[in-house]
Protein backbone atom coordinates (compact mmCIF):
# COMPACT_ATOMS: atom_id res chain seq x y z
CA UNK A 1 0.00 0.00 0.00
CA UNK A 2 0.74 3.49 -0.83
CA UNK A 3 2.44 4.96 2.22
CA UNK A 4 0.24 8.26 2.50
CA UNK A 5 2.76 10.76 2.21
CA UNK A 6 3.75 9.49 -1.24
CA UNK A 7 0.22 9.27 -2.42
CA UNK A 8 -0.86 12.49 -4.13
CA UNK A 9 -3.20 14.96 -2.22
CA UNK A 10 -5.72 14.63 -4.96
CA UNK A 11 -5.86 10.92 -4.63
CA UNK A 12 -6.11 11.59 -1.12
CA UNK A 13 -9.31 13.96 -0.98
CA UNK A 14 -10.69 11.35 -3.56
CA UNK A 15 -10.55 8.37 -1.41
CA UNK A 16 -12.68 10.90 1.32
CA UNK A 17 -13.52 14.10 1.08
CA UNK A 18 -13.49 15.22 4.42
CA UNK A 19 -9.85 14.98 4.19
CA UNK A 20 -9.88 18.28 1.92
CA UNK A 21 -10.55 20.65 4.90
CA UNK A 22 -7.80 19.51 6.75
CA UNK A 23 -5.53 20.44 3.59
CA UNK A 24 -7.33 23.43 3.34
CA UNK A 25 -6.71 24.21 6.51
CA UNK A 26 -2.77 23.83 6.03
CA UNK A 27 -3.07 26.15 2.91
CA UNK A 28 -2.52 22.92 0.92
CA UNK A 29 -4.03 22.92 -3.03
CA UNK A 30 -5.74 19.44 -3.78
CA UNK A 31 -7.58 21.13 -6.88
CA UNK A 32 -5.26 22.27 -9.59
CA UNK A 33 -2.20 21.29 -7.41
CA UNK A 34 -3.61 17.46 -7.20
CA UNK A 35 -0.87 15.58 -8.42
CA UNK A 36 1.88 16.47 -6.31
CA UNK A 37 2.73 13.98 -3.04
CA UNK A 38 1.71 15.11 0.40
CA UNK A 39 5.09 15.21 1.07
CA UNK A 40 6.16 17.64 -1.59
CA UNK A 41 3.00 19.80 -0.64
CA UNK A 42 3.66 20.07 2.53
CA UNK A 43 7.52 21.08 1.84
CA UNK A 44 5.81 23.70 -0.54
CA UNK A 45 4.00 25.26 2.17
CA UNK A 46 6.73 24.48 5.13
CA UNK A 47 4.15 22.30 7.17
CA UNK A 48 4.77 20.14 9.02
CA UNK A 49 3.95 16.57 7.60
CA UNK A 50 3.79 14.67 10.62
CA UNK A 51 0.87 16.96 11.98
CA UNK A 52 -0.98 17.08 8.96
CA UNK A 53 -0.88 13.17 8.43
CA UNK A 54 -1.86 12.72 12.27
CA UNK A 55 -5.19 14.92 11.52
CA UNK A 56 -5.88 12.73 8.21
CA UNK A 57 -5.81 9.13 9.85
CA UNK A 58 -7.79 10.64 12.94
CA UNK A 59 -10.77 11.13 10.04
CA UNK A 60 -10.57 7.59 9.89
CA UNK A 61 -11.43 6.60 13.30
CA UNK A 62 -15.16 9.21 12.60
CA UNK A 63 -18.13 8.15 11.00
CA UNK A 64 -17.96 9.81 7.82
CA UNK A 65 -21.13 11.69 6.36
CA UNK A 66 -19.69 12.76 2.97
CA UNK A 67 -20.72 11.51 0.01
CA UNK A 68 -18.33 9.23 -1.71
CA UNK A 69 -17.91 10.47 -4.96
CA UNK A 70 -15.38 8.55 -5.99
CA UNK A 71 -17.83 5.20 -6.37
CA UNK A 72 -20.28 7.09 -8.37
CA UNK A 73 -20.96 6.45 -11.82
CA UNK A 74 -19.45 9.07 -14.26
CA UNK A 75 -22.81 9.84 -15.91
CA UNK A 76 -24.36 10.79 -12.43
CA UNK A 77 -21.49 12.71 -10.96
CA UNK A 78 -21.60 14.77 -14.14
CA UNK A 79 -25.35 15.39 -13.81
CA UNK A 80 -24.51 16.45 -9.82
CA UNK A 81 -21.54 18.96 -10.54
CA UNK A 82 -23.99 20.27 -13.47
CA UNK A 83 -26.80 20.72 -10.85
CA UNK A 84 -24.48 21.65 -8.12
CA UNK A 85 -21.46 23.51 -9.41
CA UNK A 86 -22.09 24.63 -12.69
CA UNK A 87 -25.46 26.61 -11.26
CA UNK A 88 -23.79 27.79 -8.06
CA UNK A 89 -21.44 29.32 -10.52
CA UNK A 90 -24.19 30.63 -12.76
CA UNK A 91 -26.03 32.75 -9.61
CA UNK A 92 -22.93 33.97 -7.60
CA UNK A 93 -20.89 35.37 -10.84
CA UNK A 94 -24.02 38.05 -11.51
CA UNK A 95 -23.46 38.96 -7.77
CA UNK A 96 -19.98 38.74 -7.54
CA UNK A 97 -19.73 41.25 -10.64
CA UNK A 98 -22.20 43.07 -9.47
CA UNK A 99 -21.05 43.87 -5.85
CA UNK A 100 -17.69 44.34 -7.10
CA UNK A 101 -18.73 47.50 -9.17
CA UNK A 102 -20.94 48.92 -6.51
CA UNK A 103 -17.57 48.48 -3.47
CA UNK A 104 -15.42 49.68 -6.25
CA UNK A 105 -17.23 53.06 -7.28
CA UNK A 106 -17.69 53.92 -3.58
CA UNK A 107 -14.28 52.89 -2.12
CA UNK A 108 -12.16 51.99 -4.82
CA UNK A 109 -10.59 55.92 -4.52
CA UNK A 110 -9.41 54.92 -0.90
CA UNK A 111 -8.52 51.17 -1.19
CA UNK A 112 -7.74 51.14 -4.92
CA UNK A 113 -7.09 47.19 -4.83
CA UNK A 114 -11.10 46.95 -5.21
CA UNK A 115 -10.89 48.51 -8.82
CA UNK A 116 -8.11 45.11 -9.70
CA UNK A 117 -10.59 42.62 -7.73
CA UNK A 118 -13.69 43.98 -9.94
CA UNK A 119 -11.44 43.37 -13.02
CA UNK A 120 -10.33 39.81 -11.59
CA UNK A 121 -13.88 39.25 -11.17
CA UNK A 122 -14.98 40.51 -14.73
CA UNK A 123 -12.25 37.70 -16.50
CA UNK A 124 -13.46 35.28 -13.87
CA UNK A 125 -17.35 35.86 -15.06
CA UNK A 126 -16.05 35.36 -19.01
CA UNK A 127 -14.20 32.29 -18.61
CA UNK A 128 -16.09 30.75 -16.41
CA UNK A 129 -19.06 30.96 -18.14
CA UNK A 130 -17.50 29.80 -21.45
CA UNK A 131 -16.08 26.82 -19.37
CA UNK A 132 -19.13 26.08 -18.33
CA UNK A 133 -20.70 25.88 -21.93
CA UNK A 134 -17.72 23.89 -22.91
CA UNK A 135 -18.13 20.51 -20.28
CA UNK A 136 -21.75 20.79 -20.95
CA UNK A 137 -21.97 20.92 -24.64
CA UNK A 138 -18.82 19.12 -25.31
CA UNK A 139 -17.47 16.76 -22.53
CA UNK A 140 -20.32 16.03 -20.49
CA UNK A 141 -22.31 14.66 -23.36
CA UNK A 142 -19.54 12.19 -24.32
CA UNK A 143 -19.06 10.48 -20.77
CA UNK A 144 -22.75 10.04 -21.13
CA UNK A 145 -22.97 8.43 -24.22
CA UNK A 146 -20.08 6.11 -23.14
CA UNK A 147 -21.86 4.95 -19.87
CA UNK A 148 -24.80 4.92 -21.79
CA UNK A 149 -23.61 2.53 -23.97
CA UNK A 150 -21.55 1.04 -21.79
CA UNK A 151 -18.75 1.34 -24.20
CA UNK A 152 -14.46 0.92 -23.35
CA UNK A 153 -12.87 3.88 -25.00
CA UNK A 154 -12.16 7.52 -23.62
CA UNK A 155 -13.67 11.45 -23.77
CA UNK A 156 -10.84 13.65 -26.51
CA UNK A 157 -7.56 14.26 -24.37
CA UNK A 158 -7.31 17.59 -25.88
CA UNK A 159 -10.63 18.82 -24.81
CA UNK A 160 -9.72 17.87 -20.88
CA UNK A 161 -6.51 19.31 -21.25
CA UNK A 162 -8.12 22.57 -22.25
CA UNK A 163 -10.83 22.55 -19.25
CA UNK A 164 -8.30 21.66 -17.05
CA UNK A 165 -6.10 24.62 -18.03
CA UNK A 166 -9.15 26.40 -17.58
CA UNK A 167 -9.65 25.25 -13.87
CA UNK A 168 -6.06 26.55 -13.46
CA UNK A 169 -6.82 29.85 -14.45
CA UNK A 170 -9.37 30.07 -12.40
CA UNK A 171 -7.82 29.19 -9.46
CA UNK A 172 -4.84 31.92 -10.19
CA UNK A 173 -7.40 34.42 -9.89
CA UNK A 174 -9.28 33.51 -6.88
CA UNK A 175 -5.55 33.09 -5.60
CA UNK A 176 -4.91 36.88 -6.76
CA UNK A 177 -8.05 38.23 -5.44
CA UNK A 178 -7.81 36.55 -1.89
CA UNK A 179 -4.77 38.37 -2.05
CA UNK A 180 -5.97 41.17 -2.58
CA UNK A 181 -8.56 40.82 0.11
CA UNK A 182 -5.92 40.33 2.60
CA UNK A 183 -7.81 36.60 2.65
CA UNK A 184 -11.38 37.83 2.64
CA UNK A 185 -11.01 40.04 5.30
CA UNK A 186 -12.51 43.38 5.37
CA UNK A 187 -11.16 46.25 6.46
CA UNK A 188 -12.79 47.92 9.59
CA UNK A 189 -14.51 50.64 7.44
CA UNK A 190 -15.74 48.12 5.22
CA UNK A 191 -20.02 48.88 4.66
CA UNK A 192 -22.37 45.95 4.59
CA UNK A 193 -22.11 45.63 0.51
CA UNK A 194 -18.17 46.10 1.27
CA UNK A 195 -18.48 42.70 3.97
CA UNK A 196 -21.21 40.60 1.36
CA UNK A 197 -18.82 41.21 -1.44
CA UNK A 198 -15.80 39.45 0.66
CA UNK A 199 -18.16 36.65 2.06
CA UNK A 200 -19.13 35.88 -1.11
CA UNK A 201 -16.08 35.48 -2.79
CA UNK A 202 -14.52 33.34 -0.04
CA UNK A 203 -18.30 31.25 -0.76
CA UNK A 204 -17.19 31.57 -4.41
CA UNK A 205 -13.60 30.09 -3.63
CA UNK A 206 -14.50 27.36 -1.77
CA UNK A 207 -16.66 26.17 -3.98
CA UNK A 208 -14.83 26.24 -6.65
CA UNK A 209 -11.73 23.77 -5.00
CA UNK A 210 -14.37 21.11 -4.56
CA UNK A 211 -15.48 21.68 -7.97
CA UNK A 212 -12.26 21.54 -9.40
CA UNK A 213 -11.38 18.63 -7.42
CA UNK A 214 -14.10 16.45 -8.52
CA UNK A 215 -13.18 17.11 -12.31
CA UNK A 216 -9.57 17.17 -11.77
CA UNK A 217 -9.38 14.37 -9.84
CA UNK A 218 -11.94 11.81 -10.17
CA UNK A 219 -14.41 12.87 -13.37
CA UNK A 220 -11.48 13.68 -15.98
CA UNK A 221 -9.18 10.09 -14.98
CA UNK A 222 -11.93 8.52 -15.21
CA UNK A 223 -13.30 9.55 -18.38
CA UNK A 224 -10.01 8.85 -20.10
CA UNK A 225 -9.61 5.22 -19.12
CA UNK A 226 -13.98 4.47 -19.07
CA UNK A 227 -13.90 0.69 -19.12
CA UNK A 228 -16.83 -1.51 -19.63
CA UNK A 229 -18.54 -2.50 -16.62
CA UNK A 230 -19.45 -6.33 -17.59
Amino acid sequence: MKKLSQKPVGEIVAEDYRTAQVLRSYGLDFCCGGGRTLEKACTSKKVEIDTVIGELESLKKADGSEHNYNDWSLDFLADYIVNNHHSFVRKMLPELAFYAEKVSRVHGDRDPELKEIRELVYVLQAEMMAHLKKEEEDLFPQIRQLVRDNKTGSVKEAIVDALEDEHDSAGEIMANIEALTNGFTPPSHACSSYKVLFQNLQGFQEDLHKHVHLENNILFPKALKLEKTF
